[in-house]
Protein backbone atom coordinates (compact mmCIF):
# COMPACT_ATOMS: atom_id res chain seq x y z
CA UNK A 1 0.00 0.00 0.00
CA UNK A 2 1.57 3.40 -1.34
CA UNK A 3 1.95 5.93 1.54
CA UNK A 4 1.20 9.59 1.88
CA UNK A 5 2.87 12.42 3.64
CA UNK A 6 0.80 14.92 5.15
CA UNK A 7 1.12 18.44 5.53
CA UNK A 8 -1.17 19.22 7.88
CA UNK A 9 -1.86 16.88 11.64
CA UNK A 10 -4.93 17.85 12.86
CA UNK A 11 -3.91 16.43 16.41
CA UNK A 12 -1.10 18.72 16.67
CA UNK A 13 -3.53 21.40 15.96
CA UNK A 14 -6.16 20.47 18.37
CA UNK A 15 -3.19 20.13 21.12
CA UNK A 16 -2.19 24.11 20.36
CA UNK A 17 -5.38 24.99 20.87
CA UNK A 18 -6.03 23.22 24.27
CA UNK A 19 -3.29 24.00 25.26
CA UNK A 20 -2.98 27.59 25.19
CA UNK A 21 -6.81 28.22 25.51
CA UNK A 22 -6.21 30.86 28.22
CA UNK A 23 -4.38 33.29 25.86
CA UNK A 24 -6.78 33.27 22.80
CA UNK A 25 -9.89 33.13 26.05
CA UNK A 26 -8.40 36.08 27.99
CA UNK A 27 -8.47 37.77 24.77
CA UNK A 28 -12.00 36.65 23.66
CA UNK A 29 -13.27 38.23 27.07
CA UNK A 30 -11.32 41.10 26.73
CA UNK A 31 -12.84 42.25 23.21
CA UNK A 32 -16.32 41.55 24.31
CA UNK A 33 -16.57 43.64 27.02
CA UNK A 34 -17.24 46.48 24.75
CA UNK A 35 -20.30 44.85 23.10
CA UNK A 36 -21.31 43.56 26.16
CA UNK A 37 -21.39 47.37 27.70
CA UNK A 38 -23.21 48.54 24.80
CA UNK A 39 -26.07 45.66 25.24
CA UNK A 40 -26.31 46.88 28.44
CA UNK A 41 -26.53 50.35 27.34
CA UNK A 42 -29.38 49.44 25.05
CA UNK A 43 -31.00 47.21 27.81
CA UNK A 44 -31.70 49.93 30.04
CA UNK A 45 -32.73 52.29 27.52
CA UNK A 46 -35.51 49.59 26.02
CA UNK A 47 -33.58 49.02 22.55
CA UNK A 48 -34.98 52.51 21.99
CA UNK A 49 -31.84 53.81 20.25
CA UNK A 50 -31.49 55.99 17.06
CA UNK A 51 -28.70 54.08 15.89
CA UNK A 52 -28.36 54.07 11.58
CA UNK A 53 -26.61 51.64 9.72
CA UNK A 54 -23.53 54.17 8.05
CA UNK A 55 -23.32 54.85 12.62
CA UNK A 56 -22.59 51.38 12.83
CA UNK A 57 -20.14 51.45 9.26
CA UNK A 58 -18.16 54.50 10.84
CA UNK A 59 -17.17 53.04 13.79
CA UNK A 60 -16.47 49.14 12.46
CA UNK A 61 -13.75 51.24 9.97
CA UNK A 62 -12.67 53.56 13.26
CA UNK A 63 -11.68 50.19 14.98
CA UNK A 64 -10.14 48.87 11.70
CA UNK A 65 -8.10 51.66 10.68
CA UNK A 66 -6.85 52.50 14.82
CA UNK A 67 -7.17 49.90 16.99
CA UNK A 68 -7.20 46.81 15.09
CA UNK A 69 -3.03 47.31 13.94
CA UNK A 70 -2.00 47.61 17.56
CA UNK A 71 -3.93 44.94 19.20
CA UNK A 72 -3.05 42.98 16.36
CA UNK A 73 1.21 43.92 17.40
CA UNK A 74 0.98 42.90 20.22
CA UNK A 75 -1.34 40.03 20.31
CA UNK A 76 0.61 38.22 17.69
CA UNK A 77 3.80 37.85 19.09
CA UNK A 78 2.28 36.06 21.95
CA UNK A 79 0.62 33.54 19.55
CA UNK A 80 4.09 32.88 17.65
CA UNK A 81 5.58 32.40 21.37
CA UNK A 82 2.90 30.08 22.04
CA UNK A 83 2.67 27.54 18.58
CA UNK A 84 6.66 28.27 18.37
CA UNK A 85 7.82 27.81 21.95
CA UNK A 86 9.53 24.38 21.15
CA UNK A 87 12.39 26.11 19.13
CA UNK A 88 13.35 27.84 22.06
CA UNK A 89 14.64 24.70 24.48
CA UNK A 90 16.84 22.27 23.31
CA UNK A 91 14.68 19.00 25.00
CA UNK A 92 11.68 20.08 23.70
CA UNK A 93 12.91 21.04 19.93
CA UNK A 94 14.50 17.16 19.95
CA UNK A 95 11.08 15.70 20.98
CA UNK A 96 9.10 17.82 18.26
CA UNK A 97 11.70 16.54 15.79
CA UNK A 98 11.43 13.49 16.40
CA UNK A 99 7.85 12.89 15.81
CA UNK A 100 6.73 11.33 13.21
CA UNK A 101 5.50 14.58 11.62
CA UNK A 102 7.73 16.60 8.31
CA UNK A 103 9.13 19.66 9.16
CA UNK A 104 6.57 21.14 6.80
CA UNK A 105 3.60 19.40 8.66
CA UNK A 106 5.31 21.02 11.70
CA UNK A 107 5.68 24.18 9.90
CA UNK A 108 2.06 24.67 8.23
CA UNK A 109 0.01 22.88 11.25
CA UNK A 110 1.75 25.62 14.22
CA UNK A 111 0.85 27.97 11.54
CA UNK A 112 -2.94 27.22 10.99
CA UNK A 113 -3.08 27.06 14.85
CA UNK A 114 -1.85 30.36 15.69
CA UNK A 115 -3.85 32.25 13.27
CA UNK A 116 -6.82 30.26 14.50
CA UNK A 117 -5.82 31.65 17.83
CA UNK A 118 -4.81 35.14 16.34
CA UNK A 119 -8.59 34.87 14.89
CA UNK A 120 -10.67 33.27 17.55
CA UNK A 121 -11.14 36.58 19.82
CA UNK A 122 -11.66 38.80 16.82
CA UNK A 123 -14.23 36.48 15.44
CA UNK A 124 -16.14 36.20 18.94
CA UNK A 125 -15.74 39.78 19.47
CA UNK A 126 -17.14 40.43 15.85
CA UNK A 127 -20.24 38.41 15.97
CA UNK A 128 -21.61 39.55 19.52
CA UNK A 129 -21.47 43.10 17.77
CA UNK A 130 -23.03 42.31 15.17
CA UNK A 131 -25.83 40.60 17.00
CA UNK A 132 -25.94 43.93 19.35
CA UNK A 133 -26.07 46.41 15.85
CA UNK A 134 -28.53 43.61 14.53
CA UNK A 135 -30.83 44.48 17.24
CA UNK A 136 -30.68 48.14 17.44
CA UNK A 137 -31.93 47.74 13.51
CA UNK A 138 -28.67 48.73 12.25
CA UNK A 139 -27.02 46.45 10.16
CA UNK A 140 -24.57 47.28 7.23
CA UNK A 141 -23.26 43.98 5.35
CA UNK A 142 -20.88 46.54 3.67
CA UNK A 143 -19.22 47.72 6.40
CA UNK A 144 -19.31 44.24 7.86
CA UNK A 145 -17.82 42.43 4.91
CA UNK A 146 -14.81 44.73 4.33
CA UNK A 147 -14.13 44.88 8.24
CA UNK A 148 -13.71 41.18 8.33
CA UNK A 149 -11.16 41.36 5.17
CA UNK A 150 -9.40 43.95 6.88
CA UNK A 151 -9.31 42.04 10.04
CA UNK A 152 -8.00 38.96 8.36
CA UNK A 153 -5.31 40.58 6.56
CA UNK A 154 -3.90 42.83 9.32
CA UNK A 155 -4.01 39.30 11.56
CA UNK A 156 -2.27 37.44 9.07
CA UNK A 157 0.52 39.80 8.62
CA UNK A 158 1.57 40.70 11.76
CA UNK A 159 1.60 36.65 12.63
CA UNK A 160 3.65 35.67 9.74
CA UNK A 161 6.03 38.82 10.88
CA UNK A 162 6.09 37.57 14.36
CA UNK A 163 6.80 33.48 13.04
CA UNK A 164 9.52 35.27 10.40
CA UNK A 165 11.31 36.82 13.58
CA UNK A 166 10.77 33.66 15.92
CA UNK A 167 12.75 31.51 13.79
CA UNK A 168 15.53 34.14 13.37
CA UNK A 169 16.11 33.96 17.35
CA UNK A 170 16.49 30.78 19.65
CA UNK A 171 15.35 32.59 22.84
CA UNK A 172 12.02 33.79 23.63
CA UNK A 173 13.14 37.36 25.30
CA UNK A 174 14.63 38.24 22.43
CA UNK A 175 11.93 37.08 19.91
CA UNK A 176 9.64 39.75 21.38
CA UNK A 177 12.06 42.28 21.44
CA UNK A 178 13.32 42.01 17.85
CA UNK A 179 9.77 41.84 16.88
CA UNK A 180 9.06 45.38 18.40
CA UNK A 181 12.20 46.59 17.68
CA UNK A 182 11.84 45.54 13.90
CA UNK A 183 8.50 47.08 13.78
CA UNK A 184 9.87 50.38 15.06
CA UNK A 185 13.10 50.13 14.17
CA UNK A 186 13.20 52.43 10.56
CA UNK A 187 11.41 54.64 11.69
CA UNK A 188 13.46 55.26 15.35
CA UNK A 189 16.40 55.31 12.90
CA UNK A 190 14.88 58.08 10.88
CA UNK A 191 14.16 60.16 14.05
CA UNK A 192 17.07 59.83 15.46
CA UNK A 193 19.18 61.18 11.89
CA UNK A 194 17.19 64.01 11.52
CA UNK A 195 18.25 65.34 15.41
CA UNK A 196 21.63 64.93 14.53
CA UNK A 197 21.26 66.41 11.49
CA UNK A 198 19.51 69.27 13.64
CA UNK A 199 22.51 69.48 15.84
CA UNK A 200 24.93 70.75 12.76
CA UNK A 201 22.88 72.73 10.38
CA UNK A 202 22.33 75.95 11.34
CA UNK A 203 18.43 76.97 10.88
CA UNK A 204 17.43 73.44 10.15
CA UNK A 205 14.91 72.48 12.01
CA UNK A 206 14.23 68.42 10.77
CA UNK A 207 11.25 66.73 12.28
CA UNK A 208 10.02 63.29 11.70
CA UNK A 209 9.13 63.28 8.19
CA UNK A 210 8.04 59.54 7.92
CA UNK A 211 10.40 58.88 4.87
CA UNK A 212 10.85 55.31 5.89
CA UNK A 213 7.29 54.82 7.73
CA UNK A 214 6.20 52.02 5.21
CA UNK A 215 8.73 49.94 7.04
CA UNK A 216 7.44 50.51 10.35
CA UNK A 217 3.50 48.41 9.55
CA UNK A 218 1.99 49.86 12.23
CA UNK A 219 3.01 53.35 12.17
CA UNK A 220 2.21 53.65 8.46
CA UNK A 221 -1.05 51.94 8.87
CA UNK A 222 -2.58 54.05 11.78
CA UNK A 223 -1.35 57.10 9.49
CA UNK A 224 -2.83 56.07 6.23
CA UNK A 225 -5.79 54.03 6.57
CA UNK A 226 -8.57 56.36 7.77
CA UNK A 227 -12.51 56.86 7.24
CA UNK A 228 -13.67 59.27 5.22
CA UNK A 229 -17.38 60.29 5.85
CA UNK A 230 -20.30 63.24 4.72
CA UNK A 231 -22.97 64.18 6.92
CA UNK A 232 -26.06 65.85 5.24
CA UNK A 233 -26.32 69.65 6.64
CA UNK A 234 -29.23 70.52 8.24
CA UNK A 235 -30.75 74.18 9.18
CA UNK A 236 -32.63 74.37 12.24
CA UNK A 237 -35.84 77.05 12.65
CA UNK A 238 -33.19 78.94 14.65
CA UNK A 239 -30.57 79.74 11.71
CA UNK A 240 -27.65 77.33 12.51
CA UNK A 241 -26.52 74.23 10.66
CA UNK A 242 -26.72 70.77 12.53
CA UNK A 243 -25.15 67.66 10.96
CA UNK A 244 -27.94 64.91 10.49
CA UNK A 245 -27.50 61.17 9.56
CA UNK A 246 -24.37 60.32 7.13
CA UNK A 247 -24.29 60.43 3.50
CA UNK A 248 -21.59 57.93 3.36
CA UNK A 249 -18.66 56.44 5.26
CA UNK A 250 -15.36 54.84 3.05
CA UNK A 251 -12.45 52.93 4.38
CA UNK A 252 -9.66 55.48 3.40
CA UNK A 253 -6.84 53.51 1.61
CA UNK A 254 -7.73 50.06 2.38
CA UNK A 255 -5.38 48.81 -0.30
CA UNK A 256 -2.49 48.95 2.12
CA UNK A 257 -3.99 46.56 4.52
CA UNK A 258 -4.35 44.40 1.25
CA UNK A 259 -0.37 44.97 0.30
CA UNK A 260 0.80 44.34 3.88
CA UNK A 261 -0.84 40.95 3.55
CA UNK A 262 0.96 40.00 0.33
CA UNK A 263 4.31 40.73 2.84
CA UNK A 264 2.70 38.70 5.40
CA UNK A 265 2.66 36.00 2.46
CA UNK A 266 5.95 36.45 1.54
CA UNK A 267 7.68 36.24 5.16
CA UNK A 268 5.28 33.58 5.73
CA UNK A 269 7.57 31.50 2.87
CA UNK A 270 10.49 33.21 4.09
CA UNK A 271 10.11 31.69 7.82
CA UNK A 272 9.57 28.26 6.17
CA UNK A 273 12.90 28.44 4.52
CA UNK A 274 14.53 29.90 7.45
CA UNK A 275 12.59 26.62 9.58
CA UNK A 276 13.76 24.17 6.68
CA UNK A 277 17.15 24.93 7.24
CA UNK A 278 17.41 25.68 11.11
CA UNK A 279 19.28 23.89 13.18
CA UNK A 280 18.15 22.20 16.06
CA UNK A 281 21.44 23.31 18.37
CA UNK A 282 20.51 26.72 17.95
CA UNK A 283 17.96 26.65 20.52
CA UNK A 284 18.94 28.91 23.12
CA UNK A 285 21.14 31.09 20.99
CA UNK A 286 20.01 34.85 20.73
CA UNK A 287 20.55 35.05 16.72
CA UNK A 288 19.95 31.06 14.96
CA UNK A 289 20.44 32.35 11.71
CA UNK A 290 24.51 32.07 11.21
CA UNK A 291 24.71 35.16 8.65
CA UNK A 292 22.07 37.07 10.68
CA UNK A 293 24.90 37.59 13.51
CA UNK A 294 27.13 39.86 12.11
CA UNK A 295 24.03 42.25 10.85
CA UNK A 296 22.91 42.26 14.79
CA UNK A 297 26.57 42.73 15.91
CA UNK A 298 27.06 45.75 13.41
CA UNK A 299 23.39 46.79 13.78
CA UNK A 300 23.80 47.04 17.52
CA UNK A 301 26.58 48.80 16.84
CA UNK A 302 25.02 51.26 14.72
CA UNK A 303 21.91 52.18 16.74
CA UNK A 304 24.17 52.11 19.80
CA UNK A 305 26.63 55.01 18.28
CA UNK A 306 23.29 57.14 16.80
CA UNK A 307 21.57 57.06 20.50
CA UNK A 308 24.55 56.87 22.58
CA UNK A 309 26.81 59.28 20.94
CA UNK A 310 24.01 61.67 21.18
CA UNK A 311 22.96 61.13 24.74
CA UNK A 312 27.06 61.21 25.87
CA UNK A 313 27.57 64.47 23.97
CA UNK A 314 24.50 66.11 25.58
CA UNK A 315 25.96 64.73 29.20
CA UNK A 316 29.66 65.44 28.64
CA UNK A 317 30.15 68.07 26.11
CA UNK A 318 27.35 70.46 26.04
CA UNK A 319 28.37 73.86 26.12
CA UNK A 320 31.55 73.36 23.52
CA UNK A 321 29.16 74.10 20.63
CA UNK A 322 30.60 76.66 17.62
CA UNK A 323 28.00 78.98 17.81
CA UNK A 324 24.63 77.59 17.35
CA UNK A 325 25.75 74.21 16.05
CA UNK A 326 27.51 70.83 17.62
CA UNK A 327 31.08 70.54 17.76
CA UNK A 328 31.91 68.11 15.14
CA UNK A 329 35.05 66.33 17.15
CA UNK A 330 33.52 65.04 20.47
CA UNK A 331 30.36 64.37 18.76
CA UNK A 332 32.28 62.01 16.35
CA UNK A 333 33.86 60.84 19.59
CA UNK A 334 30.83 59.97 21.88
CA UNK A 335 29.52 58.29 18.46
CA UNK A 336 32.75 56.19 18.34
CA UNK A 337 32.78 55.37 21.93
CA UNK A 338 28.64 54.53 22.64
CA UNK A 339 29.35 52.20 19.15
CA UNK A 340 32.32 50.45 20.80
CA UNK A 341 30.01 50.09 24.00
CA UNK A 342 26.99 48.32 21.19
CA UNK A 343 29.36 46.40 19.42
CA UNK A 344 30.54 44.80 22.84
CA UNK A 345 27.48 44.27 24.23
CA UNK A 346 26.07 42.45 21.15
CA UNK A 347 28.69 40.12 21.47
CA UNK A 348 28.28 39.23 24.60
CA UNK A 349 24.69 38.68 23.69
CA UNK A 350 25.86 35.88 21.32
CA UNK A 351 28.55 34.51 22.67
CA UNK A 352 26.64 34.31 25.36
CA UNK A 353 29.62 35.01 28.21
CA UNK A 354 31.55 38.04 29.21
CA UNK A 355 34.65 37.19 27.95
CA UNK A 356 34.27 38.73 24.27
CA UNK A 357 37.80 41.01 24.43
CA UNK A 358 40.15 38.35 23.85
CA UNK A 359 40.86 37.43 20.27
CA UNK A 360 40.68 39.02 16.83
CA UNK A 361 37.32 41.49 18.75
CA UNK A 362 39.45 44.59 18.50
CA UNK A 363 39.75 44.36 14.75
CA UNK A 364 35.66 45.08 14.98
CA UNK A 365 35.80 47.44 17.56
CA UNK A 366 38.12 49.47 15.40
CA UNK A 367 35.62 49.49 12.34
CA UNK A 368 32.99 50.05 14.43
CA UNK A 369 34.58 53.18 15.80
CA UNK A 370 35.83 54.45 12.23
CA UNK A 371 32.27 54.02 10.77
CA UNK A 372 30.50 56.03 13.62
CA UNK A 373 33.14 59.02 12.90
CA UNK A 374 32.56 58.13 9.02
CA UNK A 375 29.06 58.89 10.12
CA UNK A 376 29.63 61.86 11.70
CA UNK A 377 31.93 63.48 9.24
CA UNK A 378 29.19 62.70 6.19
CA UNK A 379 26.40 64.46 7.97
CA UNK A 380 28.61 67.28 8.99
CA UNK A 381 29.94 68.10 5.42
CA UNK A 382 26.18 67.57 4.33
CA UNK A 383 26.62 66.26 1.10
CA UNK A 384 23.02 66.61 0.15
CA UNK A 385 23.17 70.20 1.13
CA UNK A 386 20.25 70.49 3.16
CA UNK A 387 21.61 73.52 5.20
CA UNK A 388 22.09 75.75 1.82
CA UNK A 389 18.51 74.68 0.51
CA UNK A 390 16.24 77.79 -0.08
CA UNK A 391 12.38 77.02 -0.51
CA UNK A 392 10.42 77.97 -3.48
CA UNK A 393 8.44 81.19 -3.41
CA UNK A 394 5.38 78.56 -3.37
CA UNK A 395 6.35 76.71 -0.50
CA UNK A 396 6.94 80.00 1.26
CA UNK A 397 3.61 81.10 0.71
CA UNK A 398 1.88 78.18 1.09
CA UNK A 399 4.18 78.36 4.87
CA UNK A 400 2.90 81.74 5.45
CA UNK A 401 -0.79 81.25 4.74
CA UNK A 402 -0.61 78.26 7.08
CA UNK A 403 1.57 80.82 9.83
CA UNK A 404 -1.62 83.21 9.64
CA UNK A 405 -4.56 80.69 9.74
CA UNK A 406 -2.72 79.43 13.20
CA UNK A 407 -2.39 82.97 14.42
CA UNK A 408 -6.04 83.63 13.25
CA UNK A 409 -7.48 80.96 15.12
CA UNK A 410 -5.48 80.63 18.08
CA UNK A 411 -6.76 84.99 18.32
CA UNK A 412 -10.27 83.53 18.15
CA UNK A 413 -9.74 81.00 20.82
CA UNK A 414 -8.54 83.88 23.26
Amino acid sequence: MQSKTSYFNPTQFKKNLTRFWPLWGGASLLGVLAPLALLVEMIQAGFDVAVKPLEMTHALYSTLAYIVPVVSLLYAVLCALAVWHYLYNARSVSLYHSLPITRRGLFLTNFLSGMAMMLIPYAVTGALTILVFALAGCFEPVGILVTILGVIGDSFFFFAFATFVAFITGNPFACAAFYLIFNFFFAAAEMLVSILMTEFYFGVNRTYDGVLAFLSPVIFMTQNVGVSAQSKEVVTPDGWIDYGNYEFVRLQNGWVIGVYALVGLALMFCAWLLYKRRRSESAGDVVAVGWMKPVFRYGVALCSGLAGGEMLYQILFEGFEKGSTANAAPMAFCMAIAGVIGYYIASMLLAKSIKVFRGGTWKGAVGTAIAATVLCGAIVLDPAGLESWVPSAGELETSIMNSTVNGAAMSARL
